[in-house]
């Protein structure tokens, strides 16, 4: 270990100073607001748009010539190396962020516009112009993707019980194979399907109705639970079922004591993505659900709105006034992210709840 003296001109840097742990994230911060505020003005100036992404990452850039900077004059140069290949580091995750945080930014400012009381209880019914909101689409996404769920979960946890706990030989090679080609199936290649089906079971070549929506995603949904389900299920120790087995208890018990439980928080999230992927889909609804200005509670029974749908309704075919249907558009696009933003905090509650708990 090398010691300061005078004489020699001979720094430890193991005893030169320490920045705070804040201060890394108040100089990112910092940075950040700069830059925002200089594209603001200059934004103001010009009277063009804001640009977000460019504001960041400029900022970013500066955080890291901050950064080392600051750590020479107070850690000193090792210091000063580290901090900057840290800071280079998380400058890559943020511009792989960037396109989320553009999305996120135009999809706020835009809807904003309509995000209010009046969209979240009305629908489009005798609605020509401003007003109206999505109240009939809301209800439309939660109760076709509700039922979607409803059945896609047991299908897909008990084929992925079987292909881990029971499948051996050539049928459960088959049901992975196939399990595998229904991941890539094309979103609109499962409504056609719903609509082939329903049509030729109903006789009605013209048949539009929620179930059938319902039926569509969860086309897309199974393979999505399947393979997250199984992986969670194959982590699970094999220690736990044989401990199980040898106090004589029958497999389908551990099966259902043991081993879900131990994986719950996986499955969990599995089942989230699932529903994220199919939440947004707009095409297979188009074809075998359809759209509508009026509410509709019957998956049953005629034609039913959905959020995507109703995006894209207002989006492609607007009225005289242009701006109330982009307003609506933009309006139902972030309710959507919110939605799916809110299925993600749930299934982290179910998770941490019925995870087990463990001694650490």
């Amino acid at each position: 270990m090398t010691t300061t003296t005078a004489s020699t001109g001979i720094v430890n840097s193991l005893t030169t100073g320490r920045l705070p742990k804040w201060a890394p994230w108040a100089l990112l911060a910092g940075s950040w607001l700069a830059m925002c505020a200089v594209f603001a003005l200059v934004a103001a100036a010009n009277g063009s748009e804001f640009n977000i992404v460019l504001s960041i990452f400029l900022g970013t850039v500066l955080f890291d010539a901050l950064i080392f900077v600051v750590a020479y004059l107070v850690e000193g140069v090792r210091q000063a190396k580290n901090r900057l290949v840290t800071s280079l580091v998380l400058t890559a995750f943020i511009i792989a962020l960037l396109p989320l945080i553009s999305l996120l930014f135009t999809v706020v400012v835009s809807g904003a516009a309509r995000f209010d009381p009046l969209f979240f209880t009305s629908s489009m019914r005798n609605v020509v112009g401003e007003g109206g909101g999505a109240l009939h689409a809301i209800m439309g996404t939660l109760l076709i993707t509700g039922m979607a769920t409803l059945i896609s979960v047991p299908v897909g946890l008990l084929t992925a019980i079987y292909l881990v706990e029971y499948g051996r030989g050539m049928l459960a090679r088959s049901i992975t194979f196939f399990v595998d080609v229904m991941t890539g199936i094309p979103s609109i290649v499962a409504g056609l399907f719903a609509f082939a089906f329903f049509a030729l079971v109903f006789s009605d070549p013209g048949i539009r109705f929620g179930f059938g929506g319902s039926v569509a995603l969860s086309l897309l949904m199974i393979p999505v639970v399947v393979r997250s389900s199984e992986e969670m299920l194959k982590i699970v120790p094999n220690e736990l079922r044989e401990a199980s087995y040898a106090l004589g208890v029958p497999k389908w018990l551990t099966i259902l004591k043991i081993v879900i439980p131990t994986s719950i928080a996986g499955i969990t999230t599995g089942v989230t993505l699932a529903i994220a992927r199919v939440i947004g889909e707009t095409a297979p609804l188009l074809i075998i659900s359809g759209f509508t200005a009026s509410m509709n509670y019957d998956l049953f029974s005629d034609r039913m709105m959905s959020l995507p749908v109703f995006v894209y309704t207002q989006y492609a075919n607007p009225g005289s006034v242009v701006q109330p249907y982009l307003d609506r558009a933009w309006a139902g696009a972030l309710t959507l992210i919110l939605i799916v933003m809110a299925l993600n905090l749930i299934a982290r509650l179910i998770a941490r709840i019925f995870s087990p708990k463990l001694g650490r």
